[in-house]
């Protein structure tokens, strides 16, 4: 404890997603004993993203998928709140009831709100960030609706699967072929075979919009193609929960930018999908569930200890669609041809050797520890 920063006995977490109550453990794990504050403007405890589009869309009646174990920091929480601004001369975080919550040291992780292509009359666009997005396209799905979803990313396919999976005649609309820009070509193309053969109609287009036609929203492509479908779902990217920041001389340029320890200030720290922080020689958002854990680690420690390491960040992605499942540890998408460490190219343990040392080492519909996984981005023999 004769390591601690002196001071913060009032920490107010704006957030109460992984990012915040990662910080939370952490806080206490570091000795911190005095009062912490958590605002999140959801109304429900913190749950697991990516299960939202994974296990929830599609598990039968088994709603427990996204449950996290009940959080053990001993927090006041705030739920179904919003932070609206802060005053970092008075150290008080404005709430959208008019209450503030004052604050000796503060962490920011309001993360992300969907991207949307628009809002359309007469039929709402979905997407899937929240609980409570996932919950309502799920029961939506319950009624086998045809769908059309735009984005070919990781998040699109998942909700496609999911979609197929409910017995819905889905198009999937994608400027390549999906996957391919996040993973490459090589990880990408298991998925979109397996995709057209559970019957999902891939589309490529380089834009997409939601129009009116007839009163009916429908999605139309750039080359004037027009798709109909009763359920039309976005995955088109996320957007920082920073605006509640303008006033507030925080933003660089429009971003939450941290050090290499989460730090925008002495006394306020950022973690998870709104913060951007340096890696890989650029300034950048990393919008991953175990970089939000790690963010929340080390940002919650340099609030506390002036000698917290800096993030040490190595990028850590999964996904499963249509019966595939993929692990990567290490930078994407990949090119050229992979090291067969275990199994095969269709499954199992692949390795790409970068020139500059970095590793990428992925798991491809098979099953390995991730500590094994990540210790193959050392490349050693």
């Amino acid at each position: 404890m004769d390591t601690l920063r002196k001071a913060p006995r009032d920490i107010v977490v704006v957030g109460n997603g992984i990012a915040g109550l990662t910080a939370c453990d952490t806080l206490r794990a570091e000795g911190f004993d005095g009062r912490i504050t958590v605002i999140g403007d959801e109304p429900v405890a913190p749950y697991s993203r990516p299960a939202l589009s994974k296990a929830l869309l599609r598990d039968g009646d088994d709603l427990t998928s996204h449950l996290l174990p009940e959080a053990t920091h001993g927090a006041t929480e705030r739920r179904g709140i919003a932070a609206v601004g802060v005053d970092v001369d008075r150290q008080r975080v404005r709430l959208a009831d008019g209450d503030e919550a004052p604050y000796d040291a503060l962490v920011i992780a309001t993360g992300t709100r969907a991207r949307r292509l628009g809002r359309a009359h007469g039929n709402d666009e979905y997407t899937v960030r929240t609980l409570a997005d996932a919950l309502a396209l799920r029961a939506r799905l319950a009624s086998r609706p045809s769908v059309v979803v735009v984005g070919g990313g990781p998040l699109g396919m998942e909700i496609a699967s999911g979609a197929v999976a409910a017995g819905c005649a889905t198009t999937l609309v994608s400027k390549g072929m999906p996957l391919a820009s996040q993973l490459g070509e090589l990880l990408a193309a298991p998925f979109h075979a397996a995709a057209l053969a559970q019957g999902l109609t891939i589309v490529t287009a380089g834009s997409a919009e939601i129009v009116m036609r007839d009163g009916v929203a429908v999605v139309a492509l750039g080359d004037g193609t027009v798709i109909e479908a009763e359920v039309i779902v976005s995955a088109i990217g996320d957007a920082p929960n920073v605006e509640w920041l303008a006033s507030s001389e925080l933003l660089t340029g429009g971003a939450l930018v941290v050090d290499r320890r989460g730090l925008v200030r002495p006394n306020i720290a950022a973690a998870g999908d709104v913060a951007a922080f340096p890696h890989a020689g650029r300034v950048a958002r990393v919008p991953l569930w175990t970089s939000a854990i790690d963010q929340a680690k080390v940002a919650a420690a340099a609030l506390l200890r002036p000698d917290a390491p800096e993030l040490a960040f190595q990028q850590y992605f999964w996904t499963e669609a249509f019966g595939i499942s993929l692990k990567a540890i290490g930078p994407t998408p990949v090119v050229g041809e992979p090291e067969v460490v275990e199994g095969t190219v269709e499954q199992g343990v692949l390795r790409w050797r970068q020139p500059d040392g970095a590793a990428t080492a992925v798991a491809l519909d098979y099953r390995i520890p991730i500590p094994k996984l990540r210790r193959l981005t050392a490349c050693n023999p």
